[in-house]
């Protein structure tokens, strides 16, 4: 909730804004207040959420869901609180093996679906950040002013690796650290593999935290600098 308060003060009043969140965010004090930014939303939510209809209770679990259905349940009324009315969504995707559920302010069943699937995106910069990349997981950190601080940390040194993927990708160092014929690794994994290199043989390391992609063919900026 803080967070959504200190993003809300640095969003210009005409953006347009949409909030995209994973079970935890489902919340109605999050939903109340990201309505009341005039923000659209998408969240996941539990399947056995009790939802009100015209004086009726059920939850999605009663819909007999099946592979490729997309149910829409607009104006209901969410939780025994019954906050709303709100749009609810039974989504089974043919590709998924289980059902996602959704409560959203948008109108539109396919486009709050549309919209929600670029959430996983940020998937792969969590485990970046903590399995396959920083272990931030390990920290035991359980003070939010210490847990910030180490996160603007990682999230610099992210920016980095990325720029050190796309700067081997540039110049061929991909080819030497990694394979000839095709690449397996993220940029993040990549800059990752190439740093390691660079100080296991010395070799200066390119600093930078900026990346221009140019898709005429134009190379990337080489940096400044080396450290």
């Amino acid at each position: 909730m803080a967070l959504v308060a200190e993003v809300a003060k640095l969003t210009p009043p005409e953006a347009d804004v949409i909030f995209l969140g994973d079970g935890e965010f489902d919340g109605l004090t999050l939903q109340q207040s990201v309505d009341s930014y005039g923000w659209r939303y998408v969240c996941r939510t539990a399947s056995d959420i009790v939802l009100t209809d015209d004086g009726d209770q059920f939850n999605c679990q009663q819909l007999g869901l099946r592979p490729g259905d997309l149910i829409s349940i607009p104006n209901v009324l969410f939780t025994r609180e019954q906050y709303g009315p709100v749009h609810v969504i039974a989504w089974w995707a043919k590709d998924n093996k289980k059902p996602i559920f959704l409560v959203t302010n948008m109108e539109l069943a396919q486009e709050a679906c549309f919209w929600y699937k670029k959430r996983f995106r940020i998937e792969t910069f969590f485990s970046d950040q903590k399995s396959r990349g920083f272990h931030l997981h390990k920290s035991h950190l359980d003070k939010p002013e210490r847990l910030a601080t180490l996160m603007i940390a990682a999230c610099l040194a992210y920016i980095w690796m990325v720029y050190l993927g796309a700067f081997a990708r540039h110049t061929g160092w991909d080819k030497i650290i990694h394979r000839t014929d095709r690449c397996d690794l993220s940029l993040f994994q990549l800059g990752l593999a190439l740093l390691e290199h660079f100080l296991n043989e010395y070799i200066p390391i390119p600093v930078a935290f900026q990346i221009s992609l140019h898709l005429t063919g134009v190379p990337y900026p080489l940096p400044d600098h080396y450290c």
